[in-house]
């Protein structure tokens, strides 16, 4: 597992922010209807991981042109890139009662170096049982792509390749980076698409 650099208090990590909106009714309401009585903490982890994973769409992968960037627009849409549902992943942890944060990767955009670098999101799950961060990446796979929830090894979306320029960003972050918001709040009204290919930041 990676060493993460976790400098803000764990309660920090509870907070509703601007894209981390846990305090939105729907984000509310989505966590009521959840079924998880019953349910030990790391359970409810992987349920609701997966439910991000699978149930709200990769906006690329589905060819979606609206942007999302909040939790629960991303929620109410089911759909975004990995900005909005690491936000999403976060809010519902967070309105469980689980910390939960956000980190990021510099991947190419494609395959290779020559097709561009963009910055990549994932979450920091912390598991009070065992006093320790993990990561998740609920990207949503597809061919190529298969992270999955687990404790002994991450099973990430990508991994990173250091000799093509790839870097992991292994600060914990409590909130979304400030590019990440500036970049969704400067195309808020524009085409994801667009957005995804040629406008997110390439290094932080």
């Amino acid at each position: 597992m990676a060493e993460l650099q976790t400098k803000a208090p764990l309660d920090w990590y509870l907070r509703s922010t601007q894209m981390i909106d846990v305090d939105h009714e729907e984000i509310h309401r989505f966590i009521s209807s959840c079924n998880y009585e019953g349910k030990d903490e790391i359970n409810i982890i992987r349920d609701t991981f997966e439910f991000v994973r699978d149930q709200v769409s990769h906006s690329y992968d589905v060819k979606g042109h609206r942007v999302t960037a909040k939790a629960s627009e991303a929620l109410l849409d089911r759909e975004g890139i990995c900005y909005a549902k690491s936000h999403l992943l976060a809010a519902l942890l967070r309105g469980m009662g689980i910390p939960t944060g956000v980190c990021y990767q510099k991947l190419t955009l494609g395959d290779t170096p020559d097709t561009g670098y963009c910055i990549h999101a994932l979450n920091t799950v912390y598991l009070a049982p065992q006093d320790r961060w993990i990561r998740l990446d609920a990207r949503g796979n597809k061919p190529g792509v298969d992270a999955q929830f687990s404790l002994s090894e991450e099973k990430l979306a990508f991994d990173v390749r250091p000799h093509y320029g790839e870097i992991d960003y292994l600060t914990n972050h409590y909130d979304a980076h400030p590019q990440i918001v500036q970049t969704l709040e400067n195309h808020k009204e524009s085409d994801a698409l667009e957005m995804y290919l040629y406008h997110l930041p390439t290094d932080l």
